[in-house]
């Protein structure tokens, strides 16, 4: 098959880790035969630093003409002043919205030689296996009004939380849908207890569920989520929410698999197009040391080759390669114990493609 990929290297690490991306991609295109074009645009905080805004119109053109993106991560110190008009994650945000990017696709799994990784018990974690399912372009990233706001009283800022029905089962639906694919159980998140939207988000999940006799159903008020992913996170299945809840409880899963460079996530429009990203940041603590843990861009490349292009047997080969390298004992500064030798981002790469090419 052909592809066009568009790259967004972005800020920190996020170039060191889309290049081990990159490099995977390549490796199936010549081990299964297919051709991937590659256009590499300006995104987050190198865009604003040379155009002047997080996300120029030509960057956008080349995602819209894309058949999937890889982004690597925006956001750095020198961006981080709250008064600063132009953000990094201004860009991101226009990119979801723009290109309809509605459901958030965040899989945690722990391998078996990473079950101790974890600062959980063995126990705890060994047979981890979900699915987080967040809503990506309503909620509190994108209500209006929304804003700072000054006045004789003192400061104040304001941040709302707006929901339609349509966006909560649409996405709903996609988390019914990948469950009838895995092991048949939804779990929703919300704060009905006290949230308006919550309750609409409630309402409409039950009406959603109903569609689905054969997939079980469950309420879960997010502050009790946020315990039993601690408690007995194995009992989870697909976990859908809404944005400002998944971005937090996606996070706090991550260190489920004992680091947040293990876990990869796509961001899907309606049909098979999609952003793939690592779900961690741009690191700049550790930018350009060549120790960026690149596994969860490897694990986001394979999560492009099955949904977007439909490649299911090149995204097993690559998840594959992953497991077997972590099984071999290889492992990047992230993941390796105090004494443990680790290797490098680029070090890393090469292992699974190794393992691909066999």
């Amino acid at each position: 098959m052909r592809a066009n990929i568009t790259l967004l290297p972005g800020d920190g690490i996020g170039p060191e880790v889309v290049a081990e991306g990159v490099k995977i991609l390549k490796t199936v295109e010549e081990k299964f035969n297919h051709t991937f074009a590659f256009t590499e645009v300006l995104a987050g905080g190198i865009a604003i630093k040379k155009n002047g805004t997080p996300l120029p119109d030509e960057s956008l053109a080349a995602c819209q003409q894309a058949d999937a993106i890889l982004l690597g991560a925006v956001g750095g110190p020198q961006w981080s002043d709250p008064k600063a008009n132009v953000r990094p994650e201004q860009g991101l945000m226009k990119l979801r919205k723009e290109l309809d990017l509605f459901a958030n696709i965040r899989p945690v799994r722990v391998y078996p030689a990473l079950a101790n990784a974890s600062t959980l018990k063995k126990e705890v974690v060994e047979k981890v296996d979900l699915v987080i399912v967040r809503e990506l372009t309503g909620g509190l990233y994108f209500g209006q009004p929304q804003g700072r706001q000054d006045n004789a009283q003192g400061r104040a800022a304001v941040d709302t939380l707006y929901y339609t029905e349509a966006e909560i089962r649409r996405l709903l639906r996609v988390a019914f849908d990948l469950a009838r694919q895995r092991r048949k159980k939804v779990t929703s998140v919300d704060k009905a207890n006290i949230l308006a939207s919550s309750r609409l988000w409630r309402e409409v999940a039950h009406e959603v569920s109903a569609e689905y006799p054969d997939v079980e159903y469950e309420d879960i008020l997010v502050d009790a989520c946020s315990m039993y992913l601690i408690r007995t996170p194995g009992k989870f299945d697909v976990i859908a929410t809404e944005n400002i809840f998944g971005d937090i409880l996606s996070d706090e899963a991550s260190m489920l698999a004992g680091s947040m460079g293990m876990l990869p996530s796509a961001s899907l429009t309606e049909g098979r197009f999609g952003l793939y990203e690592p779900i961690h940041g741009s690191a700049p603590d550790i930018a350009g040391q060549g120790i960026a843990n690149p596994l969860a861009t490897i694990l986001s490349v394979a999560m492009m080759l099955g949904i977007s292009f439909g490649l299911s047997a090149e995204a097993e080969a690559v998840e594959k390669a992953v497991e077997t390298v972590l099984a071999a004992g290889y492992r990047t500064a992230d993941l390796a114990k105090p004494g443990e030798a680790s290797v490098s981002t680029a070090a890393m790469g090469d292992l699974v493609a190794d393992h691909i090419k066999r």
